[in-house]
């Protein structure tokens, strides 16, 4: 009997491609260039107003107007692990479009866990750098906290590269698993992206505020930036900048658009 893990993948097969080749479907969608980038940009809550950063994120062309959300297929890269392939898509795509004209100077992509055994991948980072018009720094790579905690060395070594070719480094979802600080100080992190269930129970759990204090506090010794995520209501985002938290990021700040209509 299939477990429930070979089930799921097998519907978002069906769902994604109605055919029995998914990786042949999906090196199709990166060559034919099926996947949509868009932004969500992060407000600035301290100095100048506005917003000095976005989000990029991905949707997949399902029909001429219809997207599928990552839900939806981001499973699919990553049961075939082409996870490694979909990152270099984006920063490729990325790295063309910050070379023009753009309202946000810099952006972060997410890069998964398995990018960490791509050898060429920061060499690849390097190349794109070279871009015409592309700002340094203008790329901050956003690492998942149960990827750090998973692979603490590879993440460290994976970061290293990144950052000895100009990126910056972000840890995302801090503040769900980990129950140390030490990762940050090993991937030398200029932001810290604090986990949306932490960000949402500010004004009712005093041990979720406690601990965003803590955040802060860290990444004000390590010279590190805090964006709390999830932001939905300006409840809790008056009470961010209460705790000196220098960024949000969610629906009550601004929703995710296509990246042209964010960049302009």
């Amino acid at each position: 009997m299939a477990s429930l893990d070979d089930r799921f993948i097998q519907g978002m097969d069906q769902a994604l491609t109605g055919m029995s080749d998914p990786v042949a479907q999906l090196r199709r969608a990166l060559a034919n260039d099926e996947i949509a980038l868009y932004c969500q940009p992060i407000r600035a809550l301290i100095g100048a107003p506005g917003f000095p950063m976005a989000e990029v994120l991905v949707r997949m062309r399902q029909e001429e107007t219809a997207l599928l959300p990552p839900g939806d297929f981001l499973p699919v890269f990553e049961h075939y692990r082409m996870m490694p392939a979909l990152d270099r898509w984006v920063l490729h795509k990325v790295a063309q479009r910050l070379s023009r004209a753009s309202k946000v100077p810099r952006l972060s992509i997410n890069v998964s866990g398995q990018t960490f055994d791509d050898a060429g991948f920061a060499g690849f980072f390097v190349e794109q750098m070279q871009t015409p018009g592309l700002a340094p720094g203008a790329i901050l790579f956003e690492i998942d906290e149960a990827d750090v905690l998973a692979r603490p060395q590879d993440a460290a070594r994976f970061a290293a590269a990144l950052r000895a070719a100009g990126a910056g480094i972000m840890v995302d979802g801090f503040g769900h698993r980990a129950a140390s600080f030490e990762p940050l100080k090993a991937l030398r992190v200029d932001f810290i992206k604090v986990d949306g269930a932490i960000t949402r129970r500010i004004l009712t759990n005093e041990a979720a505020a406690a601990k965003l204090k803590a955040i802060v506090r860290v990444a004000q010794v390590i010279g590190a930036g805090v964006i709390a995520e999830f932001v939905e209501d300006q409840n809790v985002l008056l009470r961010l900048k209460a705790l000196d938290v220098g960024f949000a990021q969610g629906f009550g700040v601004y929703q995710p658009h296509p990246i042209d209509a964010v960049l302009g």
